[in-house]
């Protein structure tokens, strides 16, 4: 490990220690060294034991750095695996993150734009109106049509303290792959490195400007969900400039049900945004936190999400996304043989898995789970037991669906939050069949071609050039082969005349020590020369196949 890599390594003990979280460890025997090593460092002792458990978390995790708190927010989502406690402080970091001064803010703004920023907004506000990990967000008006805006921009000198965790946390990856063999199936650096671009792109507000054009225009005359408008001609790389909105944050149960917001058909319209993304759009907002979702005042009774922060997007290649929704659907039909075999045949496990004990192993971790309400499923304990299934049969993780599912989980969580009898696989499944028979009907086909129609006309004229250079190089390929053949054929009878040779000379050697043993003249030393002069022959022979 390098210097620097050792001092963050220490930076994170130390923090980890001054708050105490070793109270986290389970009571066991493995734990006691640490527990012994609390007690030798003196100097690192509890210095927040003033404050309970889930504070003493957030505070520490809040003083790690943007990825930590993301790691947190994560966390905060999951209220089934953390006590409330716990829960109600993480969720804090999705936006009441310690704010950063608002003069510095305002600073970076104008050195963004490049002027005051009285030149095109009015009451602009100081006061940050929400802070997370990577950015803080202010309030302001659009001079050029009155517009009230959100001013958004990205936290100061963040980048050293995000690089020197990524640095360790792919040291550490390497290790593990180093000294856990069993763990490389699920390619932590591989991991890491999806991590790594996915934090980054959170430091581009361009990206994310783009990354929110294109999802309003995917939901434009949908009204499951809505995307604020951005103000593209103000954005740079640490700017961004777009429509303030006014709604209920999603984990906010008591405002959205004193505003009368069917809960039900929201809790199924989190789904349905999510799968209509992925299947129909393959461009899916992947950092779906509470923070991130609002629910409209508008309309209750059908009710709209509201999605902010569109730097995280994920999509998958056709494959990939035609295997994932067959597994979904196999997995809601019960059908864990078809679950083993696309694995196998989308090459997530490998070809040679003995596709009957796979499918044995998966119908164990998934067959309890069906029939019961969400509140009664955690998707955080099933992952758990298919990550030990995929260990057992060297599955590898795939990291380009290490986006996806997080926001499966993000979305879980905000569905067990908002109505805990959500029945997700009969809200998945007709979602699914459809999207599959779409695919299959004579007017996909049609689709397809009609895609790639540009392109065939543009080659069409080439085609006669083409088949006649296909033609040429495949007589060419015929006559190298039978060149190649022939070749193969001269130096294989070389080769056998040679190991001739040397068994004619090896024979008449031996023959040679015998008669000379047996005090014979002359005829021992023609035997030897005889021998001497097969070997040479048979040496030549070998240097003219060569």
């Amino acid at each position: 490990m390098t210097l620097s890599e050792i001092c963050r390594l220490y930076q994170i003990t130390k923090v980890y220690l001054n708050y105490g979280l070793d109270e986290l460890l389970p009571k066991q025997p493995l734990t006691r060294i640490p527990y012994f090593m609390r007690k030798m460092i003196f100097w690192l002792k509890n210095r927040h034991d003033d404050k309970v458990l889930g504070e003493r978390l957030r505070l520490a995790l809040q003083s790690l750095g943007p990825v930590w708190i993301k790691f947190g927010q994560m966390m905060s989502t999951r209220r089934d695996l953390f006590p409330s406690e716990i829960s109600d402080q993480l969720a804090m970091l999705q936006d009441q993150v310690e704010p950063f001064d608002g003069k510095l803010a305002r600073t970076q703004m104008e050195s963004a734009l490049g002027g005051a920023l009285e030149t095109w907004f009015d009451n602009f506000d100081e006061k940050p109106l929400a802070s997370a990990s990577i950015a803080q967000i202010h309030t302001a008006t659009l001079k050029e049509n009155g517009r009230e805006v959100v001013l958004k921009v990205i936290r100061p000198d963040i980048l050293p303290l995000i690089q020197a965790d990524i640095n360790l946390m792919y040291r550490m990856a390497k290790i593990v792959t180093r000294f856990f063999p069993r763990a490389r199936c699920f390619k932590p650096v591989e991991v890491v490195r999806e991590y790594e671009k996915n934090l980054f792109a959170e430091l581009d507000l361009m990206r994310e400007a783009a990354n929110t054009i294109q999802l309003r225009r995917n939901f434009k005359n949908d009204h499951i969900l809505y995307i604020p408008e951005v103000f593209s001609d103000y954005c740079r790389t640490n700017f961004m400039v777009s429509e303030r909105i006014y709604g209920i944050q999603v984990s906010d149960l008591v405002a959205l049900v004193a505003n009368g917001t069917n809960m039900k058909l929201l809790a199924e319209r989190g789904v349905q945004v999510f799968f209509t993304q992925v299947f129909r759009d393959n461009f899916f907002h992947a950092d779906m936190h509470p923070g991130n979702v609002f629910v409209s005042y508008d309309h209750p009774n059908n009710p709209q999400w509201i999605g902010l922060d569109c730097s995280i997007i994920g999509t998958l290649n056709r494959e990939d996304k035609r295997y994932l929704a067959e597994n979904f659907l196999a997995f809601f039909n019960r059908d864990y043989r078809k679950v083993a075999e696309l694995h196998v045949n989308s090459g997530w496990v490998l070809h040679n898995t003995n596709v009957d004990e796979f499918e044995f192993a998966i119908r164990i971790v998934c067959e309890p789970i069906f029939g019961k309400s969400l509140s009664e499923i955690s998707f955080g304990h099933v992952l758990l037991n298919l990550f030990n299934t995929a260990r057992d049969f060297n599955m590898e993780v795939q990291p380009q669906l290490v986006l996806l599912q997080k926001t499966l989980l993000y979305v879980e969580g905000l569905g067990r939050q908002l109505y805990p009898q959500l029945d997700l696989w009969n809200t998945a499944k007709p979602f699914l069949e459809d999207w599959m028979s779409h695919q299959l009907e004579p007017k996909a086909l049609f689709n397809v071609i009609k895609d790639n129609a540009p392109f065939w006309a543009e080659k069409l004229p080439e085609l006669p050039a083409l088949v006649y250079d296909s033609l040429k190089q495949g007589r060419q390929m015929n006559h190298r082969i039978d060149a190649m053949y022939t070749k193969f054929i001269v130096a294989r009878k070389q080769h056998n005349c040679a190991n001739f040779f040397l068994g004619v000379g090896a024979t008449l050697l031996v023959t040679s020590a015998i008669l000379y043993s047996n005090q014979v003249k002359f005829l021992p030393h023609i035997s030897g020369a005889t021998a001497l002069g097969s070997w040479l022959f048979a040496w030549c022979t070998l240097n003219k196949g060569g």
